[in-house]
């Protein structure tokens, strides 16, 4: 009976490492392209949705102030993505500014600001340049502008008292009756 040369067995070992490389090569490709294709799909769904919840998410602002989900709670709440150089973001900043100073008083009203792709000089010099005071926050890592799709901006989102969206807005407000209009039927008299 003859024996494999030893040849021969390194020879059939280096086809079997061969063969679980192509095999992990092959789940790795398919990972990836899953992965691809899972981006590309909640990119193409769009903004979400009217009626539903939005994601949470807590803001710390430039001065170093937490607003958390349990902050947000109970209020409507006005969620704007701008940036410092973005042209129609500073065409509205002065109207969503007077907005938040007629519905401070109230408490059940919460502005917040979230700035998106921008240094926090440039986003602070914006802010002073507007004398907008509602918290503001930059967005690190984007992580809040992708929960909520962004596609640019400025976008605004509403959410009612009940924590569902309410409406949304994906270019400037033009006045600040616009934005008075979207936030005063969520209001309880």
């Amino acid at each position: 009976m003859n024996e494999p040369s030893t040849s021969s067995l390194e020879s059939h070992a280096h086809t079997r490492r061969l063969s679980l490389w192509r095999i992990l090569a092959w789940i790795g490709l398919f990972t990836l392209l899953v992965t691809i294709g899972m981006v590309l799909l909640r990119k193409q769904a769009g903004p979400i949705s009217i009626g539903r919840k939005p994601p949470v998410f807590t803001l710390t602002t430039f001065d170093g102030q937490k607003i958390t989900p349990q902050d947000m709670a109970g209020k409507v709440v006005l969620v704007n993505f701008w940036a410092s150089w973005c042209n129609p973001c500073a065409q509205e900043a002065a109207d969503l500014e007077t907005a938040w100073q007629y519905y401070q008083p109230r408490g059940d009203v919460l502005f917040l600001g979230i700035a998106w792709t921008d240094t926090e000089k440039a986003s602070l010099d914006y802010m002073q340049k507007f004398n907008i005071t509602y918290p503001n926050g930059p967005d690190l890592g984007t992580n809040i502008s992708q929960a909520y799709r962004t596609t640019g901006v400025p976008e605004t989102y509403i959410i009612d008292k009940k924590g569902n969206l309410a409406s949304f807005k994906l270019s400037p407000y033009t006045s600040v009756a616009e934005i008075q209009a979207a936030i005063d039927p969520l209001l309880s008299p």
